[in-house]
């Protein structure tokens, strides 16, 4: 057992950043799916149960769920070229991704609670129309191409 007790405030922060961000990404399971690429004020990534705050360059998972604040917003890149960013109050589970970029097949389903989030899809969209989707609480779209937005009204 790791005793931190005796190291001053600094050192034992430090250690327990890295053991935060060790078991988050021991938490992924299978592949990266995204990168974030921006980040604005309140946003996190939920893996596991564990809520972990979302910086430019982190890795994203298939099952994940990113979150934003009132004054949050955040930008992520796919493997398949897709841009996804969601604006404050989001939150975004990241159900279903997989795409093979040797012959551009895939599927994507984001299921979207509440908030803002608009999209640029990629190769995805592109190679099997209607196999990108974004599931809402009133409603489930399919993207077959192109740029769009949705907005959910509600709370947490």
């Amino acid at each position: 057992m790791l005793m931190l007790s005796h190291l001053r405030p600094g050192p034992a922060a430090a250690i327990a950043a890295a053991i935060a961000a060790f078991a988050s990404v021991a938490l992924a399971a299978g592949p990266q799916i995204a990168q974030v690429k921006t980040v604005t004020g309140d946003a996190v990534i939920i893996r596991g149960g564990a809520r972990v705050g979302a910086r430019v360059g982190d890795a994203v998972y298939e099952k994940d769920t990113i979150q934003t604040g009132a004054d949050g917003a955040i930008g992520l890149t796919f493997t398949d070229n897709t841009v996804m960013s969601a604006g404050p109050n989001s939150e975004i589970d990241l159900s279903e991704y997989r795409f093979d970029s040797s012959n551009f097949n895939g599927a994507m389903l984001a299921d979207m609670r509440q908030g803002t989030l608009t999209m640029v899809s990629g190769d995805i969209a592109r190679s099997s129309p209607g196999a990108m989707k974004v599931r809402t609480p009133a409603a489930i779209v399919g993207v077959r191409g192109t740029r769009f937005a949705i907005q959910v009204q509600g709370s947490r």
